[in-house]
């Protein structure tokens, strides 16, 4: 098993079917990617990297998502 921590909470993963990217991880999550900011060990991903952007086990992942409201 590998991990992540998302958001503060660790979610686990089958080796085979852990996200290689960050896009990967935000389809799993079913997330759509234009609706958040993303930050990995403290470092802010733009957009456009997401799906350049590889994961490894044990990272933090921090994603903010957009709302509309007033």
């Amino acid at each position: 098993m590998q991990s992540l921590r998302v958001n503060g909470q660790v979610r686990q993963f089958p080796t085979q079917d852990m996200p290689a990217t960050l896009l990967a991880l935000l389809e799993k999550l079913g997330v759509e990617a234009a609706t958040v900011v993303a930050e990995i060990d403290g470092r802010i991903v733009r957009p456009g990297e997401f799906a350049r952007t590889p994961l490894a086990d044990g990272q933090s992942i921090e994603l903010v998502k957009f709302m509309g409201g007033g």
